[in-house]
């Protein structure tokens, strides 16, 4: 079976790494146990009846956000980029499409492996259904319901047209059937997130900052802020930012800046309280080894709610909604709203020793990848045979 894989955003690029190293290493497996003559005759990216082509398209474009990404993962270079850029939401859905069509048509496949929920997942799906072409959804079943995220609605269409449903837990199963998913079109399979966090934890590796502020363990506070209704509007932006400091006490407070964010503290000049020690955004080693010895963690991203709750670090998420109700009834995060004054108990708790300590997730095991692949797999006999 051929199957391309799409990436095309930093979160993106974290969760097709261990799919390609559960082809890769079924690659490996099967042709040990062949010739040598046959294992050398064996080219290109193979797995037992499986070889895929990476596509990256390319919407960010940010070196640090991208291209880091593929050495520190160990992902291949993508076979094509399709240097989409930045631009709004249609302008990128627009190029995206054009772009991911041509290179269909060009390199035609059995099935294309979408994940998340950017706006990638969304365009490919679309393009690859309209050349009758099978996909799989990796996180299929995520809502946050909450029209207002231009994710949500990537997720809802991305699921309205996929072929094979792979989720991360029961919430998402049970929002598949009320869609009227088949269970058969459905594998819970876990979390590739957590695949690729588990492989690399003993990696993780001091960012410049740590040396530079003499930061020690669980002495510091991690924040992450781009969302659109907490970061676009400047005056909302300076207020939250002076709410974490206000309650952080006597800890430095570190913020790796998302470009979005830094736009709009450039363009109008938000005053950065002192507290406050800005960065540049962190390849995912760096970044997580900052997270994993933070006291604490608050963030407006859904990934990083995922890698909290597996390392046992307090989560406070500035949103209204989830769609990663598991981190919260199960893990180590809470959902504070976007109030900024929300933000004082909550800190006022995790001081007191009373932030819950929270557990993991069911098959958030790091096998995840090896799950889809065997999926895929057995899927190829069933539907994909020729």
């Amino acid at each position: 079976m051929r199957v391309t894989i799409v990436a095309g955003a930093r979160p993106n690029f974290m969760k097709i790494a261990p799919i390609i190293h559960a082809i890769e290493s079924r690659k490996s497996k099967v042709e040990s146990q062949k010739s040598p003559s046959f294992a050398r005759a064996s080219e290109g990216r193979k797995g037992e009846s499986l070889e895929y082509r990476l596509v990256h398209t390319g919407q960010h474009y940010d070196p640090k956000l991208s291209d880091t990404f593929f050495e520190e993962l160990g992902i291949p270079k993508p076979d094509v980029n399709l240097e989409v850029g930045s631009g709004t939401q249609a302008e990128q859905t627009a190029g995206i499409m054009l772009g991911f069509e041509k290179e269909l048509m060009a390199h035609p496949s059995d099935l294309v492996i979408v994940v998340g929920d950017v706006t990638s997942t969304m365009a490919c799906s679309i393009t690859a259904k309209k050349l009758n072409t099978r996909v799989a959804h990796i996180e299929a079943g995520i809502r946050s319901f909450d029209l207002t995220m231009p994710e949500e609605i990537n997720r809802m269409v991305t699921d309205s047209i996929t072929d094979l449903f792979f989720t991360t837990s029961h919430f998402a199963n049970e929002n598949l059937r009320k869609a009227g998913v088949p269970d058969d079109r459905i594998f819970f399979v876990g979390n590739v997130m957590i695949d690729t966090l588990l492989a690399n934890r003993p990696r993780f590796r001091k960012p410049a900052v740590w040396d530079e502020l003499g930061l020690k363990e669980k002495s510091y506070i991690v924040i992450t802020l781009h969302r659109p209704n907490n970061v676009d509007q400047p005056e909302n932006l300076q207020k939250l930012l002076k709410a974490i400091t206000d309650s952080a006490g006597d800890l430095p407070v570190i913020f790796p800046v998302h470009p979005r964010t830094r736009k709009v503290i450039n363009d109008f000049n938000i005053v950065i309280p002192s507290s406050i020690h800005l960065a540049e955004p962190m390849g995912y080693l760096e970044f997580n080894y900052l997270v994993e010895k933070a006291f604490a963690v608050i963030t407006d991203s859904g990934g990083i709610t995922e890698e909290t709750t597996v390392m046992g670090v307090p989560c406070m998420t500035l949103r209204d909604s989830t769609e990663r109700p598991e981190t919260c009834s199960v893990g180590t995060n809470e959902l504070l709203g976007t109030d900024p004054a929300a933000i004082k108990p909550a800190m006022l708790r995790l001081f007191a020793g009373e932030w819950k300590k929270g557990g993991i997730p069911e098959l958030w095991d790091g096998h995840a990848a090896e799950r889809i692949v065997e999926a895929l797999l057995r899927s190829s006999v069933h539907k994909f045979s020729k």
